[in-house]
C-alpha cells in the first residue's frame, strides 16, 4: 500500500509565463519543497486532445504524417485536440471524420492518461469506434495525412520498426490484441 504523499506537496510560489502558442503554452514556476526550500519547475501546458481506435473488418484505420519534432513519418490512429471547453468524445469523433471520412454511430472511453506527467499537463482520451461508417474526410488545412486499414502483423511490424512509435497507437494495438484474444476491449 502506497504511504499518504500529501506531505511531498509542492505548492506554487510565483509563476512565469514564458511563451503563449497556438497548441501549447510554456511556464516556469518556483514551487515550495517539503524540506522549505524553493526550486523551479518548467511546465508545458496543453489543452489535452482525444483519439480513436477505428477497426474495419479486423483492420485498424491509421494516418501516417510527418512529424517535425521527430523528422520522421510516423502511424498513428486518428487524433487531434481538443478546443477550449469541448468534450472529449466529441473531439474524438470529430477527428476520426475530418482524418479518415469515417464516422462512428458510438464511441466507448478506451483509456485516458497523462502523455508526460514529468513537465507537461496534457491528458489524452482514447476512445473505440463503433458501427462505423464512411463519408468524407476533412482534414485541417495544414494536414497532409496518407490514410489507411492495417492488419494486426502490420501494426506489430510498425512498432518494431518505430513507425509506430506514440503511446496512445501502441496502447490502442495491445488494446486490438486483448480484444482479439478475449472477444472484450
Amino acid at each position: 500500500m502506497l504511504k499518504n504523499t500529501e506531505e511531498f506537496r509542492e505548492p506554487t510560489v510565483s509563476t512565469q509565463p514564458i511563451f503563449e502558442g497556438k497548441v501549447i503554452s510554456l511556464q516556469v514556476d518556483t514551487v515550495s519543497l517539503p524540506d522549505g526550500k524553493t526550486a523551479t519547475r518548467e511546465i508545458v501546458r496543453h489543452p489535452g486532445a482525444a483519439a480513436v481506435l477505428a477497426l474495419i473488418d479486423d483492420k485498424m484505420l491509421v494516418v501516417e504524417q510527418y512529424r517535425k519534432p521527430m523528422e520522421k513519418f510516423q502511424v498513428e490512429i486518428p487524433a487531434g485536440k481538443l478546443d477550449a471547453g469541448e468534450d472529449p468524445m466529441v473531439a474524438a469523433a470529430r477527428e476520426l471524420e475530418e482524418e479518415t471520412g469515417y464516422r462512428a454511430g458510438k464511441l466507448r472511453p478506451l483509456s485516458a492518461f497523462y502523455t508526460s506527467p514529468g513537465f507537461a499537463d496534457e491528458k489524452l482520451y482514447v476512445y473505440i469506434a463503433e458501427e462505423l461508417t464512411l463519408g468524407e474526410s476533412r482534414p485541417d488545412e495544414d494536414e497532409y495525412l496518407n490514410v489507411s486499414a492495417i492488419t494486426f502483423e502490420e501494426a506489430q511490424r510498425y512498432i518494431q520498426e518505430e513507425r509506430i512509435s506514440d503511446a496512445k497507437t501502441v496502447l490502442a494495438v495491445y488494446a486490438w490484441h486483448i480484444y482479439r484474444l478475449t472477444g472484450e476491449i
